[in-house]
């Protein structure tokens, strides 16, 4: 075998290898700033009183427990019916405490939170996990619980 051929032979059974490389997804993990400023958005989106830009927040798949549902909200469709009903009660929220963990393109924030509602005064805490995942370009909700926090 000459060594041209050689040469063209090694090459192209190293392509597989470089292909195979070039479609692995880069790893990229959240730190605790990054992870506060993801909360912020989906307060602010709450606050915004638009449901479609709360559920935009959210992957395709996501599950979501909500807090004042006792409905799992699995879809899209479902998401956007539950932040209707409740942006009418204009929340915000607030962390009370927050933990956080990070791994490849994979991030989970839980704690405590805060809810006030100015449409009727009320305040509810809870307790919440957010996880996340980066989908290539932005970090979106995969799952999200929240549920009122009970009394010792």
């Amino acid at each position: 075998m000459n060594r041209v051929t050689l040469a063209c032979t090694l090459a192209l059974l190293c392509l597989p290898s470089l292909h195979a490389q070039a479609n692995t997804p880069q790893c990229r993990s959240a730190g605790a700033a990054e992870l506060l400023k993801l909360f912020d958005q989906w307060n602010a989106s709450l606050q915004s009183g638009d449901a479609a830009q709360v559920a935009a927040l959210y992957r395709d798949d996501a599950v979501l427990l909500p807090t004042v549902s006792a409905t799992p909200r699995l879809t899209p469709e479902a998401r956007l019916d539950y932040f209707r009903k409740f942006l009418l009660d204009r929340p915000s929220s607030k962390l009370d405490t927050h933990e956080v963990q990070s791994g490849c393109n994979e991030a989970t924030a839980a704690g405590l939170y805060t809810f006030d509602f100015a449409a009727t005064g009320q305040r509810l805490a809870a307790r919440y996990t957010f996880t996340y995942r980066f989908d290539g370009q932005r970090w979106l909700i995969s799952q999200h619980h929240s549920s009122m926090l009970p009394r010792d």
